[in-house]
C-alpha cells in the first residue's frame, strides 16, 4: 500500500507538467523506483501509466482542433520506427553514452527556450519543405531517444516544432503529444514482451497521471507561452541535475 501513496501523487504532478511542457518522466520514473520496483519493471510500468496520461492530453488537443493530421500521420510512422529501434538499442547499449551527449545538448536547448521569438502563441502553420523535414527528422530522432532513454521527450519535440518548423506554441505542443503518444505505445509494446509491467501499480498511477494531464492540457491551451516556457526551462534544469547525479 505504501507504494501507492508514493506513486499516485507524484504521477499526478508528472502528468500535469508533461501536458504543459513535456518531461513528466523525470518525475514518474523516479516515483516507481522510490516505490521499490526494480529498474526494468519501473521503466516498463512507467510506460504504461505515461501512455494513458499522454493519450488523454493528446485527446484534449485534438478536441480543440490543434493537431494537423496531414503532418501527424507520416510523423507517427517515423516515430514508430525510431522508438522501436531505440527500445531495442536500450537493451544492448550503455545509456551513459546518451547521458554525456545530453549534457552538451541541454545548455543549447535552454538558450533556444530563452529566446523571445522561439515561442509564440499566434501565427499559422505552413507545410513547406522545412516543416516536413523538421517534423519527420524530429519524430524519428526523438522517437529513438524516447525508446532508448526517455526523459524530456515532449520538451525536445516542442522545441523542434517551435524553432525549426516555426509552429505556434499550442500547435507545437499538440503535434508533440501525438508523436510522444506513439513513441510511448511503441516502446511499451517492446517492454511488455519482457513481462516486466506491474499492472496494479501502473494502472493506479495511470489514473493519477491522466488527471494531471487533463488539468495541464487545459492550462497549456489557455495560458500558452506564459506557462509553457517556464515549465520547459524547469524540465531542462531537472534533466541536467538528474544527468549530473544530483537528483
Amino acid at each position: 500500500m505504501n507504494a501507492f501513496f508514493i506513486v499516485c501523487p507524484l504521477l499526478f504532478l508528472a502528468g500535469f507538467l508533461d501536458a504543459i511542457g513535456g518531461g513528466g518522466g523525470l518525475i514518474s520514473l523516479p516515483a516507481y523506483l522510490l516505490a521499490g520496483l526494480p529498474v526494468h519493471s519501473a521503466i516498463a510500468t512507467n510506460k504504461l501509466s505515461g501512455s494513458c496520461g499522454t493519450a488523454l492530453a493528446t485527446f484534449q488537443f485534438i478536441r480543440r482542433g490543434l493537431v494537423n493530421w496531414h503532418l501527424a500521420v507520416p510523423t507517427v510512422a517515423a516515430a514508430i520506427l525510431g522508438s522501436s529501434l531505440g527500445a531495442k538499442a536500450s537493451m544492448a547499449v550503455d545509456g551513459a553514452v546518451m547521458e554525456k551527449l545530453l549534457l552538451l545538448v541541454l545548455p543549447a536547448a535552454a538558450c533556444i527556450v530563452l529566446r523571445s521569438r522561439s515561442f509564440r502563441d499566434g501565427g499559422t502553420i505552413v507545410l513547406d519543405a522545412r516543416t516536413w523535414a523538421t517534423a519527420l527528422v524530429s519524430a524519428a530522432a526523438v522517437g529513438f531517444y524516447d525508446g532508448f532513454y526517455g526523459p524530456g521527450t515532449g520538451t525536445f519535440l516542442i522545441i523542434a516544432f517551435t524553432t525549426a518548423a516555426r509552429f505556434p506554441l499550442k500547435n507545437a505542443n499538440a503535434q508533440a503529444k501525438v508523436i510522444n503518444l506513439t513513441t510511448n505505445l511503441t516502446s511499451l509494446g517492446v517492454f511488455l514482451t519482457g513481462g516486466q509491467v506491474v499492472f496494479a501499480l501502473g494502472l493506479a498511477g495511470a489514473v493519477c497521471n491522466m488527471a494531471g494531464n487533463f488539468l495541464g492540457a487545459e492550462l497549456a491551451v489557455k495560458q500558452g507561452a506564459r506557462i509553457t516556457r517556464p515549465v520547459i526551462l524547469l524540465v531542462l534544469a531537472l534533466l541536467a541535475l538528474k544527468l549530473l547525479g544530483i537528483l
